[in-house]
């Protein structure tokens, strides 16, 4: 076997793979064998047809099978013989010659990776207190988790929830079907396309209003999006939001047992702070990210975007096949997913290439600390534990997500840090 490779880009690689006819023979005349004694041809015995009746019959498949063994038997070889990585799926081309075989196979390899960029790295760590007023927020925000609504007889007003009859209409063709009727819509909410609940204030029950609206342009209906639609609505009736008291049954609804003001809320804090901890990590992760994004200078492979890109859409795939529809139908364009996914991949190849050069390996103990915080959120810790050590799938999950953990605390460590302290919200707010 002889091998050659040529560099066509600065990733890309044509390798060109050459097998002697004495090889190519000697495979093809053991499978015209095989055959001779396992094929039916009528006039001939079971076992007795002759070898070159078989070549005529079956020459060009044997030749197909060969070649295609050839190929999975010495690509690998090749590579290997060559200290070639591919970076994902080749392109495989047989050539063809009067005698041997020979097939070029077309592939991207994994860039060179320097990690020196990384000791400029400029990077923010955020550090935040969990204070009272911020327990407070969260109380009222579970109250409101909790609302109830009462009929009130007055005109609409933001927060107000209101039972409406509606239809729409765009360029003279009804897209609601009729008359949709008694649907409810919180104001405020943002259930509705941007514009239409603000129409809804002002109004008593009995009452009717016509207005249009502009949809969005990237509304999910191609019919729909950027189009004009006048909507007439009969509002049934208003309801005002009313709060539940802070009181025990409320309190023990929450898993406080005695009903207590105090121990509430200091469960309430606990859970606040943990839930910060997790936090504020994961946004000096996300601007480690960033920083390694951005800084670091890498070549991605093409291919491996593209199996990304295929990744991120093969939940819409299943989404469409439930639906039975083909995936052209969701119109889904390929750019939609292609600056996510070259950050995926890229991230990836950098984070691996500072474990391998680090060589970062799993603390076992972090795994275990890491699954003890996730649980403790459960009625019953140890078996969530349990749970997740009963599965290797499951733990090799969070084992991942450990060991990337440790490549982001290496960046850290390396790069230029900048406290800055930030509220409780500001970190929040974005998980």
């Amino acid at each position: 076997m002889q091998v050659s490779v040529e560099k066509t880009s600065e990733l890309s690689r044509k390798m060109t793979v050459s097998i002697p006819e004495s090889v190519v023979q000697e495979k093809m005349d053991a499978q015209f064998k095989k055959l001779a004694r396992e094929v039916k041809v009528d006039g001939f015995r079971p076992g007795k047809v002759p070898v070159s009746m078989v070549k005529k019959l079956y020459g060009d498949r044997v030749k197909s099978d060969v070649t295609g063994d050839l190929i999975q038997s010495t690509y690998f070889e090749a590579l290997q013989q060559q200290d070639l990585s591919p970076a994902g799926y080749p392109n495989l081309q047989p050539v063809d010659k009067e005698e041997g075989f020979e097939y070029i196979a077309e592939f991207e390899v994994y860039p060179e990776v320097s990690l020196d960029a990384v000791a400029n790295l400029e990077i923010s760590r955020p550090s935040a207190t969990v204070v009272d007023a911020d327990v407070e927020a969260m109380i009222e925000k579970l109250r409101q988790q909790k609302k109830t609504w009462a009929d009130v007889e007055r005109k609409s007003q933001a927060q107000d929830r209101v039972t409406i009859h509606f239809s729409g209409t765009s360029e003279g063709e009804n897209f609601t079907d009729g008359k949709v009727e008694n649907y409810a819509v919180e104001i405020g909410g943002q259930q509705m396309i941007p514009g239409f609940e603000d129409e809804l204030k002002g109004l008593s029950a009995g009452e009717s209003k016509t207005f249009s609206i502009v949809f969005p342009e990237k509304y999910n209906s191609e019919k729909l999006a950027g189009k004009t639609a006048e909507f007439e609505i009969e509002l049934v009736k208003v309801e005002e939001s009313v709060l539940p008291e802070l009181d025990a049954d409320f309190i023990k609804a929450y898993g406080v047992e005695d009903g207590d003001v105090v121990s509430f809320r200091a469960d309430v804090r606990a859970n606040m702070e943990r839930e910060l901890l997790q936090g504020l990590k994961n946004k000096l992760k996300n601007n480690v990210m960033d920083a390694l994004y951005e800084k670091v200078e890498i070549t991605t492979p093409n291919a491996l975007i593209d199996q990304e890109i295929q990744a991120l859409m093969q939940p819409y795939a299943e989404r469409a096949q439930k639906m039975r529809l083909k995936l052209e139908d969701l119109q889904l364009p390929r750019d939609m997913f292609e600056n996510q996914a070259k950050r995926r991949v890229t991230l990836g190849l950098l984070l691996g290439e500072i474990i391998s050069q680090n060589e970062i390996k799993i603390d076992d103990e972090k795994v275990r600390s890491v699954i003890e915080d996730m649980a403790k959120s459960y009625e019953k810790p140890e078996d969530v534990v349990n749970w997740y050590y009963a599965d290797k799938k499951r733990l090799n999950d969070v084992q991942q997500m450990v060991l990337e953990d440790q490549a982001v605390e290496w960046v850290v460590s390396k790069a230029k840090i900048t406290d800055e302290t930030v509220g409780f919200s500001d970190v929040m707010e974005k998980q």
